[in-house]
């Protein structure tokens, strides 16, 4: 079975300049989600997914990256590795939402994966 990209996310250095940017360029309706992130709404006729904008610390430089779902962060970390990538975020839990890591593939783009828990609002708002 495939899995599907679920959840996109760009980050940035400023979370103002990109809530700007991107509302007036897309209309995206934000919604602030904490401090350094906004939720990007899927769109109003059921097209596309919904994502979010990440204001970056320190030295993380600005990205853009897919989430795509899993049932197993950990087998799908693993095999990340036996096909040549690197495992770059340890899984880590997201309040309501679920578990979420993040790999290089051999080309160093970096790709998320997102285990989800029982469909709540935070979870839905993050589609």
């Amino acid at each position: 079975m495939t899995k599907p990209v679920i959840h996109f996310e760009i980050g940035g250095r400023s979370l103002g300049r990109m809530t700007s940017f991107y509302s007036e360029l897309f209309g995206w309706q934000l919604q602030p989600a904490g401090p350094e992130y906004s939720l990007v709404p899927a769109g109003e006729d059921g097209v596309g997914i919904g994502g979010g904008l990440l204001q970056t610390v320190g030295e993380m430089p600005p990205y853009v990256t897919v989430y795509v779902a899993v049932d197993d962060l950990a087998a799908m970390l693993g095999r990340a590795g036996e096909l040549g990538g690197k495992t770059v975020v340890e899984p880590t839990t997201i309040p309501g939402v679920g578990q979420f890591a993040m790999f290089a593939d051999p080309d160093g783009n970096i790709i998320g994966l997102l285990h989800q828990v029982a469909e709540t609002p935070s979870a839905e708002a993050a589609r």
